[in-house]
């Protein structure tokens, strides 16, 4: 069974640190590509970074670049993110998906989430 469990979520004032972490189980984890995605209140669910499992080639959004730093630990199966310099508008439950194509014939899509982590930052 594919599972994908977040941890470390918390508030924070602004400025300050947090490290989530996505532990994953039930399937190779070189496979796939893990993301993390945030969802504020109100606001559509937006990609926030992600590290290919491959290659290790690594995606930031352009609000968190230099501030968030994505990455992963092949022997636990697990990929972090950690958080720095935080802002009230990192505001947001944090997903961690984990997502692969292959391509067949036919194309099938494997993609998986986790429950999520609430990151609450204060000004």
């Amino acid at each position: 069974e594919v599972e994908l469990v977040e941890s470390g979520g918390g508030s924070v004032q602004a400025g300050g640190s947090l490290r989530l972490s996505c532990a994953a189980s039930g399937f190779t984890f070189d496979d796939y590509a893990i993301a993390w995605f945030r969802q504020a209140p109100g606001k559509e669910r937006e990609a926030v970074s992600s590290i290919s499992g491959s290659d290790g080639r690594r995606y930031y959004a352009d609000s968190v670049k230099g501030r968030f730093t994505i990455s992963s630990d092949k022997a636990k199966s697990t990929v972090y993110l950690q958080m720095n310099n935080l802002k009230p508008e990192d505001t947001a439950v944090y997903y961690c998906n984990a997502e692969r194509f292959d391509y067949g014939p036919p194309l099938e899509v494997y993609d998986y989430w986790g429950r999520g982590t609430q990151v609450t930052v204060s000004s």
